[in-house]
């Protein structure tokens, strides 16, 4: 993708008012357009397929289905997106885990 290029990003984080302030944030980047939000591992999985954005910011800690589960099967369907993990805690395993589950 060349720089000018506009990135299509899907949220993915359990808490409500984190998605939308993120969306928010994005809204003022001109290269970023915000696809699709998903609360839960489960619901990621879905709109990675019908989506199939570029980028996915994928929360860490989520009910159903976590963000490494989710990226792990995610990269199995879209080995080209970007997942980027959301945590405000995380332990050196949890990055080690997020990392071999294809988080960029």
């Amino acid at each position: 993708m060349k720089t000018s290029e506009i990135r299509h990003i899907l949220i993915v984080e359990d808490q409500e008012i984190i998605r939308k302030g993120l969306r928010a944030l994005l809204a003022a980047t001109k290269n970023f357009e915000v696809v699709g939000e998903a609360a839960n591992g489960y619901e990621a999985i879905s709109a990675s397929k019908e989506l199939k954005p570029d980028v996915i910011l994928m929360g860490l800690s989520m009910p159903k289905m976590n963000g490494i589960e989710s990226t792990r099967q995610i990269k199995r369907i879209n080995d080209d997106a970007k997942i980027l993990m959301l945590t405000s805690h995380c332990t050196e395993e949890c990055v080690r885990d997020s990392l071999k589950a294809g988080a960029a």
